[in-house]
C-alpha cells in the first residue's frame, strides 16, 4: 500500500509542499514500526485485502514498492534508520529470490514451505528488481558496503537477462519460456535498468527501444501489458494472465524507460 509514496516524494521534490512529505513520513513510520516481517526483518508481502494473506512470503515487487521507497525517503530526510531498513530489504530479497545458478530473480519465496512456490522467473518481477537496484546505485555511496552487493546482484542479473531478449527487443512474461507471451511492462523496466548501465548494453537497449515503441499506440496507450499477477501455481498460470487492458504499471514502466532514453540522449556521457 506504500507504492504511492514514490509519487508523494516526487511531488515534494518539485513543489516543496509539506503535506506530501508528512504523508510519506507516515508511510515510512508504518513500514519501520508496524509492517509484518519475517526472517531477518524482511517485509512480508501484503495487499489491502482481508481475503488474501501471504504469511512469511517474500515477493519481488516489495523491493520496489517498499525497499526503494525507504532508500529515497531516507536520503531525502537524512534518516539513516529508513535508509538502512531499505538496504535490509534489498539484501534480504536478494538472498531469498535471486537464483545462484541463473542469476534471475524468482517471483516469490515461501519461508514456511521453504520453496519458491511457482519457481518462475517472472518478467515484471525481474524488472522490479533490476530498476530498483539500478536506482539504488544512484543513492548508495560507493564507500558503503551495500553498494558492491547490489551492484554485483544487478550486474549478474542483467547479464542473464540480455541473453533471453527476444529478437523484437522485448522479453517473455516468463523470461525463460519462449512459449509465454511477450510482455511490455517488464520489458520496459528491464530495458530502463540496462540503460542505466550505459554503453556495455547498447546493442540490447537499441532493440528494446524499437520493441517498446511498437507497443505504444498513437494516444499513448501501452499495449501488451499483463494484468496484476499473483505468484501463480505453475507456468500455465502465467501464460494465461490477460494482457488486453491498459494498466498503470504498464504506463508507468514505459514512462520510466522513455525518460531514461531522453536522459541518455541529452547527456550521452
Amino acid at each position: 500500500g506504500v507504492s504511492i509514496g514514490h509519487s508523494l516524494l516526487s511531488l515534494y521534490e518539485v513543489y516543496g509542499d509539506e503535506r506530501y512529505i508528512e504523508t510519506a513520513k507516515e508511510m515510512a513510520e508504518f513500514l519501520t514500526q508496524d509492517a509484518q516481517r519475517f526472517g531477518n526483518g524482511i517485509f512480508q508481502h501484503t495487499v489491502n485485502s482481508e481475503t488474501y494473506n501471504f504469511p512469511e512470503q517474500a515477493w519481488v515487487d516489495t523491493m520496489f514498492m517498499a525497499g526503494y521507497f525507504l532508500l529515497r525517503i531516507g536520503v531525502m530526510l537524512d534518516r539513516e534508520d529508513y535508509f538502512e531498513d531499505g538496504l535490509r530489504q534489498y539484501h534480504g530479497h536478494e538472498d531469498f529470490l535471486q537464483d545462484p545458478v541463473t542469476n534471475l530473480y524468482y517471483h516469490g519465496w515461501d519461508n514456511i514451505a521453504g520453496n519458491h512456490m511457482s519457481g518462475v522467473f517472472w518478467c515484471r518481477g525481474n524488472a522490479w528488481a533490476a530498476i530498483t537496484m539500478a536506482r539504488a546505485l544512484e543513492l548508495v555511496p560507493v564507500t558503503h558496503p551495500s553498494f558492491m552487493i547490489i551492484e554485483g546482484s544487478l550486474r549478474d542479473q542483467l547479464s542473464a537477462l540480455v541473453r533471453l531478449q527476444h529478437e523484437s527487443g522485448l522479453w517473455h512474461t516468463i523470461t525463460t519460456d519462449p512459449q509465454s507471451p511477450l510482455e511490455t511492462s517488464g520489458s520496459a523496466g528491464i530495458a530502463a535498468a540496462l540503460l542505466t548501465k550505459g554503453r556495455i548494453y547498447n546493442k540490447y537497449t537499441q532493440k528494446s527501444i524499437d520493441g517498446i515503441l511498437s507497443k505504444i499506440t498513437e494516444d499513448g496507450t501501452v499495449t501488451g501489458v499483463s494484468a496484476g499477477t499473483a505468484v501463480m501455481k505453475d507456468t500455465a498460470g502465467y501464460r494465461g494472465v490477460p494482457d488486453k487492458r491498459i494498466q498503470g504499471w504498464g504506463q508507468g514502466l514505459a514512462l520510466t524507460f522513455l525518460a531514461e532514453v531522453l536522459k541518455i540522449k541529452s547527456n550521452p556521457y
